[in-house]
Formats: C-alpha cells, structure tokens, sequence
C-alpha cells in the first residue's frame, strides 16, 4: 500500500511529467515512438498555454473603436464596409483577436483529456504509482476549469458584440424603417423584414455558430496529432473531415433557396395579419373575415411548407452529419485497437485517437448544425446592406435660425414615392408671416401632394420648398420639425397618453405647452372630462378615441410648440359644427402669432380664416391669390358657364362653388 506523497514526491512527479518528457517517451518500445512523439508535443503545448495565461486573461477585448479608419479608396471598392453593422464589426476587430486567442487556447486545452488518457494508460498502469495519478488528476482539473473559464468569456464575448450590432445598427435601422414608406411605392417594401434580419444577426452571433467557424481552422492541428499518432488514423480523419465538409456545402447549397423562401412567406404572412387588425372595424363588420381568413391560410401553408423544407433539409444533414461523426469515432476507435495489436501504437493512444478523431470533426459538426442559422444572418445582412445603400443616413447639416417669414414654392414637381410621373406640376406660389392659404380642387387633383411636399414628407422631383429661403433638403428633419405642424387626413396616434401623443411623444414636455397646444385646438375641456385627464391612454392607433376626437387631437399635436408654418389636409372632415369652429380659431391663432397656415379643403368652413386661396385641377395651379379675388373669379366662370348649353355642373352640397374645380 503506498504512503501519501511528501512534497519532495510531488515536485519530482512534475518534474518528471513536464519536464522529461523526451528523455521518458525514448526509453518506450520502438512501437510507441509515434504515441510518445504526439504525447511530448501536446506537453509542450500545454506548458505554453500555462505560461502564457496571464497575459492572455487580461487582454483588454473591450476597447470600443480600435482601427475604425479605412481609406476613401477602399469604402468605395467595399461598399458594404460602410454599413452601420460592417462599421461595427471593424469597431470589435480588438473582441475578434480576443476570440481567435481564446478559441485557440481552448482548442489546444482540448487536448488535455488525450493527454490524460495517454499517460493513464502508458504511465499510471505500468508504473503502479498513485503519486503519478494524482498529479495527472490534479493537472487535468486544473486545466478543464481553465478551459471552462475561456469559454465563459469567449461566450460572454459573442453575446457583447452581438448586442453592440443590434444596438449600433438598430440606431440605424429605426430612423431608416421610418423613412421608407416616403421613398418607396407602396406595396414593394416591408420595413418589419429589415428588423427581422437584424434580429437573425444577432441571434446567430449570440449563438454556438461563431464558436464553430474560430474552432474550424484548428482541424488540421488536430488532424496533425492524429498523424503523429499514425498515418493510417490521420487520413481516416482526413477522410472524414473531407465528408463532412461536403455535406456543409451541401448544406449551404441546400437551404439557401428555402430560408430565402420562409423568410418571404413569413413576410407575407405578418404583412396580411397587419393589415386584417388594422382594418378590424370593416372586417368584422362587413363579414370579411372568413375570406381574409383564406388568404391568411394560403400564407401560413406556404410559409409552414417553406419553413418545413429548410427544417428537414437543416435536420437532415445536421443527423446525417452526427451519425458519420459516431461511424467515425468507432471506425477510429476499432482502428486503434488493431494497431495497437499489431504492436503500432500504446494501449493509451487507442483511447487518444478516438478522442481526437472526433474533436477533429466536432467544429464541422457544430458547424452544419447551425448553418442554417447562419444562412439566415447572412442573407439578412446583405438585404441589410442593400437597405442602408438604397436608405443613406442624410448628411450632417448645419443647424439654421428658426424661420420666422416667408414660404416659397418655385417651380414644384412632386411624384408619389417610387414614381416618375408627378402628381402636382410646376407650382409657385409664395407667403408671408400671418398668411392663411385655403387649398381647394376637385378630388386627386394634387392637394393633399402639395401638402406633403410643403411638410418635406415627399421630396420634389424639380423645384424647391423654401423656408426663409432655405430649402426644405438644407434643413436637417429633426431641427426642422419643430417648426412645422402637420395635420394628415388619416390621423395616426401612438400608444401613450393624451399628453404623449400631443407633445409629440417628447419625453418630459413642459406642461404649460401641452395645455396651450390643447386650448389652441380647443380640446382642453374635452380633455380635462375624460377618466384620466391628459393621462388618459388613447389605445394602439387612437382606438379608444372616436373619429372626431383623434381629429382635433391631431390638430393639437400640428400647434405644439407653436410651428412657423402648420399644414392641415382636410381638418374639419370628422367634426361638427363647434369642432369647425375650433379649427378656425387655431388657424386664426396661428396667423396671429406670425406662423403660416395652409388648410387643404372641400368644405367651405375650414377655409373661413384664411386670406388667400388656391385651386388647384389636374396638377396645376389654375388660380392663386387674395380669397375675395379668387372666390369672386370662380364664381364669374360659373355664370359664363351658364349661359353655354350642356350640362352645368353643379357643386356638391356644402362644397365652395369653384366652377366645377371642386
């Protein structure tokens, strides 16, 4: 029975195994100079590790914009670089080198059970000496703990720079899905997709794929061990390496069509379920359900089916790939134990090389299970890219005094988003401070395209919006948006409180302001009568308001903060006879503090405090000027027209008689 090692027996033990390591493995049979060759290397890579884990632990990851730079000539060449997630991902080059360091430190403590079971079986057995044992037991801990330490942090590590991409480049994105209804033609984009791949991005890189692709390049040093071990197992290895690399390209090759496929029905799933709960009212109303229904059924059998064959075309390779993994690993295992008869290799190299025949293939494996994963980030960051190229971020702008004088339209061509063909053409008109302009035409005549582009919510094809000279495009959007007002005909609330939504969904808005918003409107009373006052929650969209009240709401959000120049397209559309009269007195009230007011209309109310008028038909501008002057022409052209036979037209009822503009 052994006694309990003194120290002096555990130094010479270490001494023995980590420092002669070559003179013990010559004094082995001729039979095992392969194992011992690969035993001493893996040694020596082992002391390595230890000497350098010091430094390696306090290697600064976290640096946030090391070599950011990059020459003109290069982003023009790689226009992909200067992607908000590319520009990231250079910002992380320091996390990178970081990984790669962790992620070979850990494929070389990988070899430690190898290791271990080598001298176990070559040492341990034969010598009979616990001390030995012990020593090896205690090496073996050591370093397993230190390997589980580095993937902690290599994990940790993928988890940060997965949350710097999604926050950098979702910075980016939310001002850009904003934007792209106003520069796209309607139908053709679907702003919810580009978060959805923003969202692949970061779940991949939070994920094992990463770990897989910095693990891949250490193959061949495993692949070299085996060698080391004998010919025979390495190019079993080899072979299967080359077996499951073949089934990565087909696994690329395989999925790329169907996630592709998936990622769109599932586009056109969400896109029609969008729609049916935005239009419930008339949905439910009107018995649509069922047929909507349909269609939404159709979309989900599509998107099931497109899903179905990227899962089965995933699981299959991944279980094929794990099922050659175990072949091999037998293969390798019974391999060994036939050398090892045969006299070629030790008894321990029989258990080494089935280990490290499948940690060789283990980042392939990983790898394909995974891939689809990785399919998906990466057809996400090239419609990502193709996204922020189509959307560029507008350029810094110098911040200008707020306009206090004049509105100027010269020469004004404006085409709906994604349009060549312009809807409002060749206008020019100009105001000054205290003006009030009433827009009137018949329907699609251009009104509500001339609203828009006043707003800079539709940029011109040709001509210029001026505002104290300064055209709209010189202004950065949000220094300019305080300073205007904008009433749509579709009102659009968003989820919060009547204060919320009136202060713009400004954070910590000046009480005062709100209420004076609210007055202007004259909604205040209104307000002050609901449950919670100005805390109350209006709903998604304004659903808990009635039409009129999302109406004169709106109005209130147009005269925050008191703008320079305030749009309204059809204010008086949802309301009665006192809600026209609160649009009047906030035209009135902005004319008199020095703003601007344009109201676009069909209803003779809504223009009863503006000065001037115009009609706009077909595009144009066919009169413009003082509202006595224009009223009174239009009426002239209505008795010219009734002395001429043929049908006279006839204005609606309660529509201003325009000669047959309206």
């Amino acid at each position: 029975m052994p006694t309990a090692p003194d120290a002096d027996a555990w130094g010479r033990c270490l001494l023995r195994i980590f420092s002669s390591e070559i003179k013990d493995f010559a004094k082995i049979r001729d039979r095992n100079q392969r194992s011992a060759f690969a035993a001493v290397g893996i040694a020596w890579i082992v002391r390595s590790v230890q000497s350098d884990r010091r430094t390696l632990l306090h290697f600064d990851y976290r640096r946030p914009h090391q070599e950011q730079a990059v020459s003109t000539s290069r982003q023009h060449s790689k226009p992909a670089e200067a992607t908000p997630i590319a520009r990231t991902l250079r910002a992380c080059r320091a996390a990178f080198v970081a990984l790669a360091l962790f992620s070979g430190l850990i494929n070389v403590l990988m070899l430690t059970s190898s290791l271990f079971m080598m001298q176990v079986y070559d040492r341990v057995l034969t010598s009979h000496s616990v001390p030995t044992l012990v020593a090896l037991s205690v090496i073996a801990i050591g370093l397993y703990l230190f390997q589980g330490a580095l993937e902690v942090i290599r994990g940790r590590l993928f988890v940060r720079i997965a949350e710097r991409v999604d926050a950098e480049a979702g910075a980016r994105l939310f001002p850009t899905i904003v934007r792209m209804p106003l520069r796209a033609s309607r139908g053709t984009v679907d702003p919810m997709q580009a978060t959805r791949d923003l969202e692949a991005i970061r779940s991949f890189l939070s994920g094992n794929g990463p770990a897989a692709l910095f693990d891949l390049p250490w193959i061949p040093v495993y692949l070299a061990v085996v060698f080391a071990l004998h010919p025979l197992l390495g190019w079993v290895t080899v072979a299967g390496s080359v077996v499951l690399i073949g089934l990565t390209a087909l696994a690329d090759l395989w999925s790329r069509q169907p996630t592709r496929e998936a990622l769109s029905a599932l586009s056109a799933r969400s896109h029609l379920a969008d729609t049916a709960q935005r239009g419930t009212e008339v949905v439910t109303s009107m018995g649509m359900a069922a047929e909507l229904g349909q269609r939404w059924g159709a979309a989900q059998e599509a998107f099931l089916a497109a899903q179905r064959h990227a899962t089965d075309v995933s699981s299959g390779l991944s279980a094929l790939s794990r099922t050659l993994r175990y072949v091999l690993q037998s293969a390798m295992l019974g391999l060994a134990a036939y050398l090892a008869i045969l006299g070629e290799i030790s008894a321990g190299s029989i258990i080494a090389a089935s280990i490290l025949g499948a940690r060789a293939l283990a980042p392939v494996d990983l790898a394909i299970a995974n891939w689809r994963g990785f399919v998906a980030a990466r057809q996400g960051y090239h419609r990502l890219v193709r996204l922020f190229e189509a959307f560029p971020a507008p350029p810094p702008r110098l911040k200008l005094p707020a306009p206090t004088s004049a509105l100027r339209i010269e020469s004004l061509y404006v085409a709906a988003p994604g349009e060549r063909e312009p809807i409002l053409k060749g206008a020019n008109f100009a105001l000054r401070a205290g003006d009030g302009l009433g827009v009137i035409g018949p329907s699609a005549s251009g009104k509500s395209t001339l609203g828009r582009a006043l707003v800079g919510l539709w940029p011109p094809l040709k001509g210029k919006v001026m505002l104290d000279g300064a055209s709209l495009d010189q202004w950065d959007p949000e220094a300019l948006g305080p300073h205007i007002g904008y009433l749509p005909q579709d009102v659009q609330l968003f989820d919060g409180t009547v204060a919320d939504n009136i202060a713009r969904m400004a954070a910590n808005a000046p009480s005062e302001a709100v209420i004076a918003a609210a007055q202007q409107a004259g909604l205040h009373e209104y307000i002050l009568a609901m449950a919670d006052g100005y805390n109350t929650r209006v709903g998604q969209g304004g659903a808990h308001l009635s039409a009129g009240q999302r109406q004169r709401l709106g109005l209130a959000r147009a005269l925050y903060g008191n703008p320079f120049l305030v749009v309204l397209d059809e204010p008086n559309a949802n309301l009665d006879a006192e809600g026209e009269a609160s649009v009047a007195h906030a035209i009135r009230s902005v004319r008199e503090r020095g703003g601007i007011a344009v109201v676009i209309a069909h209803r003779p109310s809504a223009i009863a405090a503006v000065d001037q008028l115009l009609v706009i038909r077909a595009g144009e501008i066919v009169a413009f000027g003082p509202k006595d002057e224009v009223l009174a022409k239009t009426v002239r052209n209505v008795a010219s027209l009734a002395g001429k036979p043929g049908p006279r037209p006839v204005p609606a009822a309660g529509q201003v008689a325009t000669g047959g503009i309206l």
